[in-house]
């Protein structure tokens, strides 16, 4: 139990250290993509920046607003995090870590506890603003969670299994990406929404909410949330890798395919422009779901007729 402790806290470090250089690896990205050179100061070529934005954060002083719910307020950008690193555990390596029996359900629970620190961020701030971006992330998340737990039922109809481990086993012959592309495509544009990425960043759209729900958050609390966002990000990449490439996290390309996923991420912010909100929801209910569910009968049918042709032999 206590080695499982210590691996698990060696974990959530290496999870904060590339949160950070995911970061400066955006503003780096972002910055050729506008022809200009983004961070190049701080250290050899920038690589300390993250480490100076941190400290200028949190060593800032807090905002004492008058007319917030106390509590709410400053638990919100915590229990975010909080949630953002726990999935982390599931990660299935050989030893050490919890390699759950149920992880598919775990994430799944993980994801919708969510929306809560945004609801209550959101309405504990006592601002419109902040209230109606929250309310658009509630919207949107839950929206693009049904497609999500949909691609994930379809592929444990073909594992039999809610453990990763099985996911990665059961690809070492043929990858799920090339017998589903295009759930590939639907997953990927769902994390997206998931983790409020352009163009689907509705719940902090600066031009119509001047900021969305993080808008009375500043220092400490502002970074806490900065936060949680980028290691959702390499969550849902590390996820995608395991789901259609079942590559092992014990493999070095494992982690040059989560770095490349991540890329996409920020490549897609800064080529896309924002979507339009009923756009947004049109996409997730009237494309996405059918399609997942049109996979999910698929593979339901080919499972049972492959059972059926065991029976019969």
């Amino acid at each position: 139990m206590f080695i499982m402790i210590i691996n698990y806290l060696i974990l959530i470090i290496c999870v904060l250290l590339g949160v950070a250089f995911v970061t400066l690896l955006e503003r780096k990205i972002l910055g050729y993509i506008q022809f200009r050179k983004g961070p190049n100061k701080v250290g050899f070529l920038g690589l300390f920046q993250p480490f100076s934005d941190a400290v200028k954060l949190f060593f800032n002083e807090q905002m004492k607003l008058s007319f917030t719910n106390f509590f709410p307020y400053y638990i919100s950008p915590v229990f975010s995090l909080f949630i953002s690193l726990i999935m982390w555990g599931i990660l299935p390596y050989e030893s050490g870590l919890l390699n759950m029996n149920l992880g598919v359900l775990f994430i799944l629970c993980c994801l919708s506890s969510g929306v809560y620190p945004l609801m209550m961020a959101g309405w504990s701030s006592n601002c419109k603003y902040s209230l109606l971006g929250s309310l658009w992330a509630v919207a949107q998340t839950i929206s693009y969670e049904v497609s999500l737990a949909l691609i994930l039922l379809s592929f444990i109809f073909l594992v039999e299994s809610f453990n990763f481990k099985v996911f990665v086993e059961y690809q070492e012959s043929v990858w799920f990406l090339w017998v589903s592309l295009p759930l590939a495509m639907i997953w990927f544009s769902s994390c997206l929404a998931e983790t409020n990425r352009t163009p689907f960043d509705f719940s902090e759209g600066e031009s119509e909410l001047v900021s969305g729900f993080n808008t009375e958050y500043s220092s400490g609390g502002f970074a806490l949330i900065f936060m949680a966002e980028y290691s959702s990000i390499l969550f849902m990449s590390m996820i995608f890798i395991l789901l259609f490439f079942g590559t092992s996290p014990l493999s070095v390309f494992f982690y040059l395919q989560v770095t490349g996923i991540s890329f996409v991420f920020i490549w897609v912010r800064g080529t896309l422009p924002r979507f339009r909100y009923d756009k947004l929801m049109y996409l997730a209910w009237k494309s996405f779901l059918p399609i997942s569910l049109n996979y999910l009968i698929f593979f339901m049918g080919l499972k049972l007729s492959l059972f059926c042709l065991f029976m019969l032999a």
